[in-house]
């Protein structure tokens, strides 16, 4: 066991990977020499090699159009975003292309991409950097869309997106990047997609989220606990595929629920939640489910953030409105 942030986590599970098959490779912007905007690929030029830890230019279409190129031909990329919100340049790449290609091919051509971007608020990064565009791509037939909240389940989630057949988009929690440390195996190990964690047990609301919202639900946990109110804390490690099965459990158990989420309040993925909570758990609510979100507006500067994301006082404030319904 090590004790890993969360970047080196991901750096470890990149390594396993990479030593294991010599068709992983990675394809991103300032990768190599540099290491990556975070560093999260550091030393890997060097280690394996500019045959497999390519620089790509700026152009965020090409990256992905490439990793699909190299797919087909047997690869494996891994391709790195410097955020998600520039996913918007590739979006037709990512979508209509990367999704589709397998169905298109008629099975042909399954393509082993695992694409990574850090996303989220929270450390004053400049527009068009912490969008949380995460409910845009599941709309995006057959990417498989996996956001970890913790050291072990990056290095878990990624070995098992890298090994998957099917495209997988990696969201990483920026501000929690290298916020604390936990222990991680040394050996390689794999993370199921579609299985949620219980984070913290409760009996009296259950609180679901993913990513860096995670964390703040675990602090409004122990903040609810002092003042008497046990609260469940769900993280859903995986948006698609989805544990239905997981948080239909906990909703039938605490018959209260908040849904936690970064993005903007409107057709975010929270909204998936509460539809899909609705259809299977409706005769066990108590009251109707509550969201805590970003407002519907552009990314405020980073001054202002704090104002503008999810805190632990409103979904404190969510959780006893729910309660008192």
């Amino acid at each position: 066991m090590a004790n890993l942030t969360i970047v080196e986590a991901i750096r470890a599970a990149i390594v396993s990977e990479m030593e294991r098959d010599e068709h992983v490779m990675l394809v991103g912007l300032d990768i190599g020499r540099l290491g990556g905007v975070f560093r999260t690929t550091d030393g890997l030029i060097e280690k394996f090699g500019r045959q497999r830890v390519f620089d790509a230019p700026l152009a965020e279409a090409s990256i992905v159009g490439s990793a699909i190129g190299l797919a087909i031909s047997g690869m494996v990329p891994v391709v790195e975003m410097q955020f998600l919100g520039f996913t918007h340049q590739a979006f037709h790449q990512m979508g209509a292309q990367l999704g589709r290609f397998r169905y298109r091919s008629r099975g042909r051509y399954p393509l082993q991409v695992t694409v990574r971007a850090p996303m989220g608020g929270g450390t004053r990064t400049p527009e068009f950097h912490p969008d949380a565009l995460e409910a845009q791509f599941v709309q995006s037939p057959a990417i498989k869309i996996v956001m970890p909240s913790n050291p072990y389940d990056a290095k878990g989630l990624l070995i098992e997106a890298i090994r998957d057949p099917d495209p997988v988009l990696f969201i990483e929690p920026e501000r929690l990047y290298r916020k604390g440390r936990s222990e991680v195996p040394d050996d390689a190990y794999t993370v199921s997609f579609g299985k949620v964690r219980v984070v913290r047990p409760g009996q009296d609301v259950t609180l679901i989220a993913w990513s860096a919202a995670v964390e703040l639900c675990e602090e409004a946990a122990t903040q609810l606990a002092e003042e008497g109110i046990s609260a469940e804390v769900i993280d859903l490690r995986s948006l698609v595929p989805l544990d239905i099965e997981g948080m239909v459990a906990s909703v039938v158990k605490t018959q209260r629920c908040v849904v936690v989420q970064e993005a903007p309040l409107s057709a975010g993925f929270g909204a998936e939640v509460i539809a899909t909570l609705q259809e299977e758990a409706f005769y066990s609510l108590e009251a109707p489910i509550g969201r805590v979100t970003g407002y519907d507006t552009p990314y405020p500067p980073g001054t202002m953030e704090a104002w503008w994301l999810p805190s632990v006082g409103r979904i404190v404030t969510a959780v006893k409105h729910v309660l008192d319904g």
